[in-house]
Parts: structure tokens; sequence; C-alpha cells
């Protein structure tokens, strides 16, 4: 099992993607509260840097997240010291018994750990209805096989002290792609470069919807989280114990 999002990516996707989260929060918050979830505990899996949790701990929720990175886990304390974070993978980490549940930022689809499939997410779905209070949610969004076309496309991003070339690319195994990515990070005077390969497993809705249903959820299936809306083969769930 090989943690992605080593330092310097991390620092690169807390510096120039937690736009993502700053504009889901409301969304979020308003479907948990929508719920009658107005405190207790959220449970972040794949938590990244924290900023997620940063905003729970703001709108009075006990918070503990989960994330394989190491790097994410540094960061998140610093974010969110009032929250619990734990190294570890989300298909085996204990789930406490809480109020909701989060996976945000398609986590569910990373192959980090190799134990990533149908099966394995299945368990998921099972463990996490069970850790669930009665009428909790669990919050996540996942990428649909179409993520990845025929033909690799690349993409370059930069901020002030940071740059990504980025391939993404089809893998031969069926429903499987890969986020390769040559890494560009500033520090002092010096550039530093990296490289990172990123595996994903990806689902369609229609098999997550069954497999949610089948763990015992009531499941929603939405386009985006509020004005933060889902590009083309990306899906969100609002599932309901």
């Amino acid at each position: 099992m090989k943690a992605g999002y080593q330092a310097d990516l991390a620092y690169i996707h807390d510096a120039g993607f937690s736009g993502f989260v700053r504009d889901a929060a409301p969304f979020l918050l308003r479907t948990l509260r929508g719920s009658g979830i107005r405190d207790g505990l959220v449970v972040d899996l794949g938590c990244g840097s924290g900023r997620w949790a940063a905003e729970l701990l703001r709108a009075g929720y006990d918070v503990e997240g989960v994330d394989l990175s190491p790097a994410m886990i540094d960061l998140a304390r610093r974010h969110a010291p009032g929250a619990k974070f734990r190294v570890a993978s989300l298909l085996s980490a204990r789930i406490p018994k809480c109020a909701a549940v989060t996976a945000l930022g398609e986590c569910v689809n990373y192959a980090f750990d190799r134990r990533n499939s149908a099966t394995a997410l299945k368990k998921l779905f099972r463990r996490v209805h069970e850790a669930l209070a009665p009428g909790g949610l669990f919050l996540f969004d996942a990428a649909e096989p179409g993520l990845a076309p025929q033909d690799p496309v690349r993409r370059w991003m930069e901020g002030k002290d940071w740059a990504i070339l980025l391939e993404l690319k089809k893998e031969p195994r069926r429903n499987t792609a890969r986020r390769q990515m040559t890494i560009f990070r500033r520090v002092n005077r010096c550039w530093r470069r990296s490289e990172e390969a990123h595996p994903l497993r990806l689902y369609r809705r229609e098999w997550l919807k069954e497999a949610l249903k089948d763990a015992g959820f009531a499941v929603r299936i939405i386009g985006g989280y509020g004005r933060e809306k889902f590009r083309p083969s990306l899906v969100g769930f609002v599932c309901q114990k």
C-alpha cells in the first residue's frame, strides 16, 4: 500500500484547490442540518488537508478524519487542531459511532490501497451504515468510467509557487484510470520536481446506487454540492440510514 499525496503535492492540493471545500461547504452543512443533524460526530474519510474538518468544527460538530497520506494529515492537524486525525485506509479504518460520514473529492476511487474493488466498496458501505445513528447521513462523490477518455488528456496547472503537468489516461484493465503528475514546487529560490501516479477504480452511478441500497441506505443522486457543480463523469450521493 503506497500513499499518494507526498509533501509537495499535499501542499499544492491545499494551496491551490481548497476552493472546492469553500464552495461545497454551505450545501453540505445545509444538508446535514436539514436532516436534523446539528451536532455530533462527523467522520471524514479521505479528509485531505482538513479544510472540510475546519468548516465542520466552526459549525459546531465534532470531527474525526482519516487519510492514507501522512503529509495530508500533518496539514489537517494544523488547519483543524480541534479534530482527531488518523493515517489509515478508508477501506479498513475503524468507523466509530457517528451522526454522519463524508468522503469528498473522489477518494472512494483511489486505488493506493490495492484492495479497492467493488467487493471492498460494498463492505465499506455496510460499515458506514452500521456506524451511523438512525437518520444519519453518508455524503460522498465518485468518478465514473467516462472520466478517462480513450486518448490521454494533458493539462498544465500553476500557482505562484507551484505547477503540475497532469496526464489522465485510461488503463487497459476495465474501469481503471491513472493520473500521472509531474510536480514542481518552489522552495526558497529553487524549484523542486517530483512525480506521482494516482491509480483510480471507476464505478458507474447505477452500480453505486444499488450497492448503497443493498447496504440499507435511502439514496439520492446529486450533480454537485450546491454551486460547486461536478465535472462530467463525476456524481454525488446523499445517503440516509
